[in-house]
């Protein structure tokens, strides 16, 4: 039999043993639970550490990134921050973020060619409105014009009527920008006669120079013919408000290869590299036109050429520099745009300057005195082909009037054209008084008869012709 005592001894030693054991196990669970714990406050730590970083981030595209790339779609220099942690680059969020700057662009371009094409047809119909008004002061103007004969009034009423030549001019380029059509419709014409009428819509258009070495009869085809005198409007109005007022724009119309180049230059100040390039783009017309890109207030000129180049098959360069220091800007007219008008026929206007050029012959001469103007009266043909008598200045014909080929040009015709270019206020003058003369010389024919003077009244109406072409 076990002694008791044994049996007590053998119970305590299991007893110590289990609690040896327990304790073992105990600790090594606490120091799991302590080993654990820190690494929950680690992951804690960490976890506190991401969120953090994540809401700087956020707060960084938020404040930095995406206005820039706001901005950036309306001015292409502006440069758009990375991110602001460089390790997230190439990340799940680095490229979730970017994503959202890229979508953000796109969505900002859709809505301001939107809006912006919008603003464009509200303007198109408000300036449509002006436009039809100011054709109506015009028709208004040339009306009082031919109904009085006052000097000082006529002189008011074409001063008036320029005023709103230019007001015209400023709601036609309006219109052209915004996707309108040039707005007239107008017949072949001396190329001349378009680059002088661009001339006549300006302040300053005494300032310009026009040198004139085309072939005679060069002209262009009818739906040219306002784009260019625009193009060539709005070029001498860049030029004449960026040169000094007592300096001249000088314009030269040149044949070239493929057609005909008109150039123009100043003597400005000329334009920065960043400022020429810009200027090439307008004229261009590659990239579509908005309107908030022309500044404020828009300054539609070059915008204006860049749609006209376009439409048109039309081709203009500023981006060299005049043998003044200022800008040259060259408008380049092909080929298949320009055409011929027989200078006896329909010659230019008595205000366009002379060509350089004498007139030369596409195809042979029929038989018989093709050039005679007094063919019709039998007179012989002289060995050049021509009956004008040259003027001793250019030497340059003078066309005389076919209803009396026989009789030579009036010499104060000859004197008027040998004459320089009037100013608007003694054409005004000349204007008024000639219809003061065609008046009176009216009425005393139709008091005294067509026989009572030995002269009959087309003698008074060939007369008064004649006058009214020196007077201009």
């Amino acid at each position: 039999m076990i002694e008791l005592p044994d049996l007590v001894t053998g119970g305590l030693t299991a007893g110590t043993l289990s609690a040896l054991a327990l304790a073992g196990g105990l600790l090594r669970a606490r120091r799991r639970q302590t080993r654990q714990r820190a690494e929950i406050a680690a992951l804690r730590t960490r976890l506190d550490g991401s969120l953090k970083a994540f809401t700087a981030e956020v707060e960084h595209l938020a404040s930095r990134r995406v206005p820039a790339a706001a901005r950036r779609v309306a001015h292409p220099h502006v440069a758009v921050p990375g991110p602001l942690q460089p390790l997230t680059v190439g990340t799940p969020l680095g490229i979730a973020l970017e994503n959202v700057v890229l979508a953000l662009q796109a969505e900002t371009a859709a809505q301001r060619t939107s809006v912006d094409a919008a603003a464009q047809a509200g303007m198109r119909g408000a300036v449509r409105e002006i436009q039809a008004a100011l054709y109506r002061l015009q028709d208004a103007l040339r009306g009082l014009q031919q109904r009085y004969d006052d000097p000082e009034l006529a002189q008011t009423l074409f001063r008036l009527d320029h005023e709103n030549e230019q007001s015209l001019r400023r709601a036609q380029v309006t219109a052209v920008v915004c996707g309108a059509w040039v707005g007239l419709a107008r017949e072949e014409s001396h190329l001349v006669d378009a680059v002088t009428g661009g001339q006549a819509r300006l302040a300053g258009y005494h300032r310009v120079q026009v040198h004139n070495h085309l072939e005679p009869g060069t002209a262009l085809v009818s739906h040219a013919v306002e784009p260019v005198a625009i193009i060539v409007a709005e070029l001498l109005d860049n030029a004449l408000r960026h040169s000094a007022p007592d300096t001249d724009v000088v314009v030269s119309l040149e044949h070239v290869h493929h057609g005909v180049c008109v150039t123009i230059d100043d003597a400005g100040l000329g334009m920065t590299l960043d400022e020429r390039e810009r200027a090439q783009r307008l004229v261009a017309g590659d990239e579509p036109i908005l309107l908030t890109e022309l500044g404020d207030p828009p300054r539609m000129g070059l915008a204006a050429i860049g749609r006209l180049t376009r439409q048109f098959d039309l081709g203009v360069d500023v981006s060299s520099t005049s043998p003044y220091g200022g800008v040259r800007a060259v408008l380049r007219v092909e080929t298949h745009l320009l055409s011929h008008l027989d200078p006896a026929d329909r010659p230019p206007a008595a205000s366009a300057p002379r060509t350089t050029r004498t007139a030369r012959k596409a195809f042979p001469d029929p038989p018989g005195p093709s050039h005679a103007y007094g063919a019709e009266t039998g007179a012989p043909e002289t060995a050049t082909g021509h009956h004008e008598p040259r003027d001793e200045d250019d030497g340059l014909p003078q066309r005389r009037r076919r209803t009396r080929p026989a009789a030579p040009a009036p010499a104060p015709a000859r004197a008027a054209e040998r004459r320089p270019a009037r100013s608007p206020e003694e054409a005004a003058a000349a204007l008024g008084a000639l219809q003061s003369g065609t008046a009176a010389a009216r009425a005393a024919v139709a008091n005294t008869g067509a026989g009572a003077s030995g002269e009959t009244p087309a003698d008074h109406i060939d007369q008064t012709d004649d006058e009214e072409g020196a007077a201009r």
